[in-house]
């Protein structure tokens, strides 16, 4: 199973996760940690869950057209939405304390 290594606010939260799982999805429905993650939308239109990614982006696939919408220049500085991956192998993300600000 993957592990997810989330950082916000200071904290780092560790949790093994099933094969296939959104983060946003598990945060919607209050699955720990994850409720943590700052998020609104969850379909790619707000870019409130913006993370950048620390460790695992060469699992991740390529950056959809919303993400490209969305992040423009910052997907270059690591950032994804994170309502657009379903986690497969180990990540490790950091969401900062403020929301990036909009493009």
């Amino acid at each position: 199973m993957p592990v997810v290594v989330f950082h916000r606010n200071g904290q780092t939260y560790r949790e093994e996760v099933k094969a296939n799982t959104n983060l946003v999805v598990r945060a919607g429905i209050k699955q720990f940690p994850f409720p943590h993650l700052r998020y609104e939308c969850g379909m790619g239109k707000c870019a409130r869950c913006a993370c950048r990614v620390l460790a695992g982006e060469a699992h991740l696939p390529a950056p959809n057209w919303k993400e490209k919408k969305q992040l423009g220049e910052r997907l270059d500085a690591g950032y994804r939405l994170v309502c657009q991956l379903w986690i497969e192998h180990d990540i490790e993300l950091e969401q900062a304390d403020d929301p990036p600000a909009a493009l």
